[in-house]
């Protein structure tokens, strides 16, 4: 049976369990304290559903310390851009921001100074094998891993780098035998900066690394053929930076602490959302 001809509802088939499976229609309303979060039959998908359930939560909180009207309605009302700004006036002045002290800020620095290394670089080159939609995953892992096999062997060829990555590289850089030139940290997809020059193990060395490297774009062999070591700065010159780090994660784990609370105090309905006896809580 193709996909144009499948429902929801039944395939007809005694041994199929797609009959099991609640349609969009059937999917239950999602409520917080009762109040409806979409209209009947028009769930959103799950992310906005949350970011749904989250407003609500936030907009009947705020009613509750008579900041904003009571909503006569069934359904949750759209906020404006007026209540939004009072929502958010009243969180800021509900979720405290501990600071973060100098001792939290040069034990942060001492167990992360790769991460704050300055002048930093590699000559990297490299051969991409994209994850696009309907892309069989496992069979180009496999493709991946036999062209890492063949580069990492000791007899492999020092130009059969460039011709593998002209061949099989998804990157315009295969033109070029896969070499992307000089890059820093902050050059680079996240993942890759991870690994490449934040990890302590990473630091050293040139050549093929023995392993794919999986980013969003898909997986990588990376060669690094040149290093700048870089100067590993002291604490005071980087001070401000990492207050403004700490800072930004103890604000997020405020605000998630704030979240779980009112989670915790309402009746939810329909929707996954993370409660007051989370860990974070405690």
């Amino acid at each position: 049976m193709s996909a144009q001809t499948s429902t929801a509802a039944d395939c007809g088939s005694s041994a199929c369990q797609c009959s099991d499976i609640p349609s969009q229609a059937q999917a239950p309303t999602a409520r917080i304290n009762g109040i409806a979060l979409h209209e009947p039959g028009r769930r959103p998908d799950p992310a906005a559903l949350r970011e749904a359930a989250y407003a609500e939560l936030l907009r009947q909180h705020a009613v509750m310390k008579g900041l904003l009207p009571r909503h006569t309605g069934a359904t949750a009302p759209e906020l404006g851009e007026a209540e939004r700004k009072i929502i958010e006036a009243m969180v800021d002045g509900e979720v405290l921001t501990p600071q973060p002290t100098g001792e939290e800020g040069r034990r942060y620095h001492e167990a992360h100074k790769p991460q704050f290394i300055i002048g930093q670089a590699l000559h990297l080159r490299h051969i991409l094998f994209a994850v696009t939609p309907g892309v069989n995953v496992q069979a180009l892992t496999v493709h991946a891993e036999r062209a890492l096999l063949e580069l990492t062997h000791k007899s492999a060829h020092a130009e059969r780098f460039a011709q593998l990555a002209a061949e099989l590289s998804n990157c315009p850089s295969g033109a070029q035998g896969g070499d992307l030139g000089w890059i820093g940290p902050d050059d680079c997809a996240p993942e890759l900066a991870t690994e490449l020059f934040h990890l302590k193990y990473a630091q050293t060395g040139t050549g093929v690394h023995p392993r794919l490297f999986h980013t969003r774009f898909g997986f990588h062999i990376i060669d690094v053929m040149e290093r700048r070591s870089g100067r590993q700065p002291e604490y005071e010159e980087v001070r401000e930076r990492i207050t403004d780090l700490l800072t930004m994660q103890s604000r997020a784990k405020a605000l998630h602490q704030f979240m779980t609370l009112l989670v915790g105090e309402a009746l939810v309905e329909g929707v996954e959302l993370e409660g007051a006896d989370s860990p974070l809580v405690q």
